[in-house]
């Protein structure tokens, strides 16, 4: 799927997570937003399920709307998505990233 850049959908996805900062994270809808898609989360969490197992594209940075760890079934085990983020000093409230905190949100120049 080509986005709004003229560019591969996934590929646009996976520029944008390689530039979410340790101890940040962003949500499936900042990003689709950001590429020009809003109503289309399920498609980054599908570019992102293509590439879990990629060191180069940190998949365990991206969360739902609620901090919730969505995600986290596509990884080699339950807890490791978790075990990342808590590496890199995200807390949590329950079993969710605490957003207030840890929310990055995409603000480039285009």
């Amino acid at each position: 799927m080509k986005n709004s850049f003229g560019n591969d959908f996934y590929e646009a996805v996976y520029t944008i997570v390689r530039l979410i900062p340790k101890g940040k994270v962003s949500t499936y809808g900042d990003i689709a937003r950001f590429l020009g898609i809003g109503s289309s989360a399920r498609m980054v969490g599908w570019a992102l399920n293509s590439v879990i197992d990629r060191e180069d594209v940190p998949c365990h940075r991206v969360v739902n709307r609620n901090g919730e760890l969505s995600g986290a079934m596509h990884f080699a085990t339950p807890t490791l998505m978790k075990e990342l983020l808590l590496k890199e000093n995200v807390s949590f409230i329950d079993d969710a990233v605490n957003l207030s905190a840890h929310r990055w949100v995409i603000e480039l120049d285009v």
